[in-house]
């Protein structure tokens, strides 16, 4: 998925950065309060982790500004215990969480899941579609209980695949949510994923189908 990490502190947003990175999302890391706004509306994110602490800019006013701004996507706002008073105005003003410091990264990373999932309609953790399953919590897939190796971008190429399932992902969406704005991939990376992804699952009742100039779609294989 798609995240936008809203932290100035050096240490803490490299660590949740390469965290969030290691588990196979997408993250666009902002430094300074004033970038937040523009950055937020120039690309569609699937969560924000917001710390309150910020240079330039009041956190809690940001929040206001993107709700104002219609910006959806959920907000998990990164506190210090000193500003747990503010919790009430966060979620008035349109945070969906928030996260006290000092925290497990686990932690972090498992309140982003249950987000995006809430905002998706999802009530667990687990992805079903035909005979195939998904543990988003645990990063494992299996086709009718068979385990699936696969390595983070490919779960995480999957997991949007069957979370759109029988809807067509555009390629574009998936280039924002698979990789990072510094990495040099072009759309031949995303092919091979999908192409070693298509054989992984080829015992499943369900496939990758292309739509051509569009992007791809997961839908009950064709006898």
């Amino acid at each position: 998925m798609r995240i936008m990490l809203v932290e100035d502190n050096e240490d803490l947003g490299d660590a949740v950065a390469q965290r969030l990175r290691n588990a196979g999302h997408s993250v666009e890391w902002v430094r300074d309060g004033n970038d937040v706004v523009s950055v937020a509306m120039s690309e569609k994110f699937d969560a924000v982790a917001l710390d309150l602490m910020l240079p330039n800019r009041d956190g809690i006013k940001l929040i206001a500004d993107l709700r104002r701004e219609r910006f959806s996507a959920p907000i998990l706002v990164i506190t210090a215990r000193s500003e747990i008073d503010d919790k009430v105005s966060l979620l008035d003003l349109g945070a969906d969480d928030y996260l006290v410091k000092p925290f497990d990264l686990r932690e972090l990373e498992a309140r982003l899941r249950a987000l995006i999932r809430r905002t998706g309609g999802q009530t667990t953790s687990t992805l079903k579609v035909g005979n195939l399953e998904l543990d988003v919590a645990g990063l494992n897939a299996m086709v009718a209980g068979v385990p699936l190796d696969l390595g983070r971008r490919e779960f995480r190429l999957l997991e949007i695949l069957v979370t759109s399932a029988e809807k067509v992902v555009p390629k574009e969406r998936l280039m924002n949510q698979l990789f990072n704005f510094d990495e040099a991939v072009s759309i031949n990376a995303l092919e091979l994923h999908i192409s070693r992804l298509r054989k992984k699952i080829e015992a499943a009742d369900v496939e990758i189908g292309t739509v051509r100039g569009v992007g791809y779609v997961m839908r009950a294989a064709r006898s």
